[in-house]
């Protein structure tokens, strides 16, 4: 059996943040509520997010991916008691300018 030939002098480039994702958001009131009102980046605004569910018991206990909204997270979630965790990327877009 002959050996597939690896290239040696190859080497793996850093990843780069996109800057879009980086760039400092304004939540709105129903948002700030979870989030706190000072600008982050989107990727904090879900850092944040993931932490007040997991730190109020708001994940679904048998289904894993959705969301049990309380009452801050009914203002987010546009109404909704239940999104999943996709849906919830979708409805956060909304509360940020």
């Amino acid at each position: 059996m002959a050996k597939k030939a690896t290239k040696k002098g190859a080497k793996k480039t850093k990843r780069k943040p996109n800057p879009a994702f980086m760039k400092a958001l304004q939540p709105d009131d129903a948002l700030a509520a979870v989030v706190g009102t000072k600008p982050l980046p989107r990727t904090q605004i879900t850092k944040k997010l993931w932490d007040y569910i997991k730190k109020n018991g708001c994940q679904d206990k048998v289904n894993r991916r959705n969301i049990n909204a309380d009452d801050k997270l009914l203002a987010v979630f546009n109404g909704k008691k239940t999104v999943s965790m996709f849906e919830m990327t979708k409805l956060v877009a909304k509360h940020v300018r």
